[in-house]
């Protein structure tokens, strides 16, 4: 990057205002401003003059300089005068004594600092190489994309004369050599996948640069493209032999070779202080450190950077709070131990007892202090007041450590702090102690899965662990990665030597046992926690029960609310109190969650305590019925008029109210997690199944979207499952649509058939014509997926009668959407153009943007066959922004597929290729293999149309082994494209 070309930091002037400094423009057209006030530049040869001075740095160019810049070997008979009229003319657009003569010559002086695009660039450039060079990729990307952005088109752009075409070419070279430098740094950061499209669109505009096709390249081979890899070499071989005569370079070469290798390296690459002598009174008394201490690298070079900075301060006060058993009185003691070197003075320590039933009194420790730092028994006085006095008298002028381990709360502490600089407080307590002035407050959470698993490890022994990595995963991750959790399991692993890390990976699975299994000695996750809980009020107990029972990874404030039937404002003053006892993390503002063995725990305390027994079930119920009322009051926000709301099951809760759409939207991918762990928990019970149902289709776009498609199906195979468990045959018909809609979605049309049918079946029998609607219009759009035409027509038009019959206006626009489709490949153009029409304009007339877009993509579709291409694309380009607004992936990616088609049928077959490689992208992991044949198929023809033909080879050879392995009927025009390369 250091490379570009250089404007160095120019002087900013003493008179200039700075509401109305001046600024230019160079990387593109030549512009000024005053301000935000754009400056009339003048004459293309005037604009020239303004460039070349401001290229050259500040430095003075001689008329005769500039007069070959502007004019090169025949400048006009009265260049000179013309030269000092542009002169003239730009010194009164610009402030006085900007620009100058000097030696026959001109320059600019005095710009403010920023105020030439070029220089800014420069200078993010120059940024971007010293992030990178310190190993911030991240910084480094962004600093770099904010200096590529300073570009507005072609530089210099409309500005005549030899100069400017030098320069015009200088910086468009630079700006390609900062391109393919942010490139390689996406590709470093893992963003090989989104880097393609780029890339693509970047070697087809040039197509003799070989780094780009280096980029390409490996690109591809680490998004598990190979073949095409491989064909970007063939490509670019065959280029350069044909154009320039010569062979890939060295470089281009050797990838190519480490890929048909599979090169695994082009996967995703002091002193101890001395001692001082001892005092006459130096005590010691901090606790041995673990010899095993593993991990929190980072936080003890925090907390020990506190305690170093003590001498010179009043006092330095650390205070590291955390759940039972997370491992803060081990990180304290061995910070403590690191740090006895800067006080030499001695080390004070005490368990203050905070978690039990009788915490330590400060009177009690300060009389132990005492006697510890040297004053007689006889000395020390009877009152806190006078105790505290004498300890910070006794500190004075002296360096001591004070650990205060287990501390109650921060009124406990005060007493026990120094209060003289170059002494220390490091203190570990469950409670965060926000009212404890001056303290630097450290939230210890539980272990990174590698250090868990590291001290596993030393525990057990590394050949026990090695023979069974896996498992010992297992074991740390059913843990929860608490590091007393890990302790206890390694050491019953480790005095048991005929049991394997399987054997108690089998034991902790079960989690009803867990807790029973993670104790060893004297040693007790679950005797932890109930120091906690034994130390709660009952509201707060209460709480901490009921919120342990819902299975999400987490849960908001407003569902919290609903789960304990109290206003959201007591809510959150009850959850605030568990934050601050450390049984309850507070994931972000509004949001809390519980460490996974703490859940258990409460769970067990649930069964155990809660009274009466049912308010266990209907604690979830009403967490049911919140989030159903929710996802359905989305949905009719979503898609207005949609019936679906109304034949959904009733709640007792309102749900949230939403103050716009995108609010509402943000709610249900927020929520997305907790409401398919709720929808599946619901399952096991007859009175919740049918709300269960209904959530899950109420938050269908949770698979449309791609957002949680797995998860989505997974959920519908077991809600399906316990319909049938039940007897239930309503619910079975719906949870059979919403995993039908699931498997359309993932491209599985062959088992969303068989549902659909099955379906429409159920849903006759328990008189329920939603489900019935929406079946046909999804066996429609089925049979048009798989070429079978007159069965589709059936289906749609069924379709649109039942929804007609209901009074479902958005629904029966979908079916004449899908019915335009059916229309459209069976040749009948005009016909599809007017039932797409149609569509949109009951989607509009009921303000269903949403849905809207689904019939602007099937109308973009019918114009494009009809051959009105720029229409087509207009109206593929409005259901993009809405999909992409609306967070559709799925549909993102098909409409990005459809204007690739709409690109090549306009025989630009560049853009093409960019906005098919840009659907692979966004349909990555989504929408199943089908589709995913169709677009590589487009990019194919794309890739063939610049040129890179053994690419688009890789493409379809890929494509037809996805239609072949689906029995797809357009293996056979695949075939026909490759007929030629299999032939020879």
């Amino acid at each position: 990057m250091d490379g570009g070309p250089r404007v160095p930091e120019q002087g900013r002037p003493g008179s200039s205002a700075e509401s109305a400094v001046l600024r230019f423009g160079v990387l593109g057209p030549v512009r000024a401003w005053r301000g935000d006030e754009p400056l009339n530049t003048g004459s293309p040869q005037q604009r020239a003059l303004l460039a070349a001075l401001l290229l050259r740095e500040g430095r003075t160019a001689t008329a005769a300089e500039l007069i070959d810049a502007l004019w090169g070997e025949e400048p006009p008979a009265r260049a000179l005068a013309a030269l000092r009229t542009y002169a003239s003319r730009l010194r009164k657009i610009l402030d006085p004594g900007v620009l100058v003569s000097e030696s026959g010559g001109y320059a600019i002086r005095g710009l403010a600092e920023g105020a030439l695009d070029l220089a800014v660039a420069q200078d993010l450039a120059a940024e971007a190489e010293k992030a990178r060079t310190a190993g911030d990729l991240c910084r480094a990307r962004e600093v770099l994309g904010r200096a590529l952005a300073r570009w507005d088109g072609e530089p210099l752009a409309g500005v005549p004369g030899p100069y400017a075409q030098t320069q015009r070419v200088r910086l468009a070279e630079w700006r390609l050599q900062l391109l393919e430098t942010r490139l390689d740094m996406d590709l470093e950061q893992g963003c090989h996948a989104e880097a393609v499209s780029e890339l693509t669109a970047l070697t087809a505009a040039h197509p003799l640069r070989e780094r780009l096709r280096e980029l390409l390249m490996l690109a591809l081979y680490r998004s598990g493209r190979q073949a095409e890899a491989l064909a970007v070499y063939a490509d670019t071989r065959r280029l350069l032999a044909d154009e320039l005569g010569v062979d890939p370079r060295p470089g281009l070469t050797e990838l190519q070779q480490r890929i048909l290798r599979a090169d695994p390296g082009l996967a995703e690459p002091s002193s101890p202080v001395a001692e001082p002598a001892a005092g006459p009174v130096r005590p010691a008394q901090l606790p041995a450190t673990v010899p095993d201490f593993t991990g929190r690298a980072a936080l003890v070079r925090e907390l020990s950077g506190i305690l170093a900075a003590a001498d010179g301060r009043v006092m330095a006060v650390s205070a590291v709070a955390g759940i039972g058993g997370v491992g803060k009185t081990t990180l304290a003691v061995h910070v403590a131990h690191q740090a006895r070197a800067a006080f030499p003075d001695g080390q004070l320590y005490v368990d203050l007892q905070g978690a039990g039933s009788r915490a330590a009194e400060p009177q009690t420790v300060l009389g132990a202090f005492l006697r510890a730092l040297g004053t007689p028994e006889a000395a020390v006085p009877d009152s806190l007041e006078e105790r505290a006095a004498l300890y910070r008298s006794a500190l004075a002028g002296r360096r001591v450590l004070v650990l205060l381990d287990n501390a109650r709360d921060a009124a406990q502490v005060r007493p026990l702090l120094p209060g003289t600089e170059g002494c220390a407080a490091l203190i570990t307590s469950r409670v965060r102690m926000v009212d404890l002035a001056g303290a630097h407050l450290v939230d210890l959470d539980v272990m990174a899965p590698d250090e868990a698993l590291a001290l596993f490890t030393r525990i057990v022994g590394e050949e026990r662990v090695a023979a069974e990595r896996e498992a010992a995963l297992d074991v740390v991750a059913a843990c929860g990665f608490l590091p007393l959790a890990i302790r206890i399991a390694a050491s019953r692993l480790a005095s048991r030597r005929t049991w394997t890390v399987s054997v108690l990976a089998a034991k902790l699975a079960d989690e009803r046992r867990r807790l029973d299994e993670l104790q060893a000695g004297d040693l007790a996750v679950k005797a932890t926690f109930e120091l906690g809980y034994g130390q709660l009020e009952p509201a707060q107990a209460r709480a901490f029960r009921l919120l342990g029972l819902a299975d999400g990874p987490d849960i908001s404030l407003a569902a919290a609310a609903a789960v304990l039937d109290l206003p959201v404002e007591d809510t959150e003053e009850l959850l605030e109190s568990l934050v601050d006892t450390s049984l309850l993390e507070s994931a972000a503002p509004g949001r809390y969650r519980f460490h996974d063995l703490v859940r258990l725990y409460a769970r067990a305390c649930a069964e155990r305590d809660e009274r009466p027994p049912g308010e266990r079930a209907a604690a979830l119920s009403r967490l049911l019925d919140f989030s159903l009322a929710t996802a359905a009051g989305v949905y009719a926000i979503e898609r207005p008029g949609d019936r679906l709301v109304d034949h959904l099951q009733p709640t007792g809760h309102p749900g949230l109210a939403f103050a716009d759409r995108g609010a509402a939207r943000d709610w249900l991918y927020t929520e997305a997690n907790c409401l398919l762990a709720l929808a599946r928990q619901s399952a096991g019970r007859p009175g919740t199944l049918r709300r269960a149902i209904d959530l899950l289709w109420a938050a269908l776009d949770l698979s449309e979207s791609g957002a949680n498609p797995r998860e989505y199906e997974a959920t519908a195979r077991a809600l399906l499952e316990a319909a049938r468990r039940f007897g239930e045959p309503r619910a079975e018909a719906r949870a059979l649509m919403t995993l039908a809609h699931a498997h359309v979605d993932g491209g599985r049309f062959d088992l969303a058939d068989q549902e659909a049918e099955q379906v429409i079946r159920l849903a006759h029998a328990a008189d329920d014509l939603l489900p019935v609607c929406w079946a046909r219009n999804a066996r429609g759009i089925i049979a048009l997926y798989q070429n079978r035409h007159p069965d589709g027509e059936e289906h749609l038009s069924r379709a649109i009668e039942h929804f007609r019959a209901l009074g479902d206006r958005p629904g029966e626009a979908s079916a004449l959407c899908n019915l335009s489709r059916i229309h459209l490949a069976t040749g009948r153009t005009q016909s599809a153009v007017a039932l797409a029409r149609r569509g949109i304009e009951i989607y509009d007339a009921m303000g269903n943007s949403m849905r809207g877009a689904n019939g602007r993509y099937a109308l973009g579709m019918a114009l494009t066959q009809s051959g009105l291409l720029a229409a087509a694309a207009d109206r593929l380009r409005e259901a993009l922004e809405v999909f992409r607004d609306s967070r559709q992936r799925l549909w993102e990616g098909m409409t990005l597929f459809r204007l690739a088609e709409v690109d090549l049928a306009a025989r630009r077959p560049a853009q093409a290729a960019a906005k098919a490689e840009t659907a692979l992208t966004v349909l990555r992991g989504i929408g199943g293999a089908w589709r995913r044949g169709n677009v590589l198929t487009v990019l194919g023809h794309a890739l063939a149309g610049i040129g890179q033909t053994d690419r688009a080879q890789v493409c379809w050879r890929e494509a037809l082994r996805i239609y072949e392995e689906l029995g797809s009927p357009e293996a056979a025009a695949v075939r026909e494209l490759l007929s030629p390369v299999r032939a020879a």
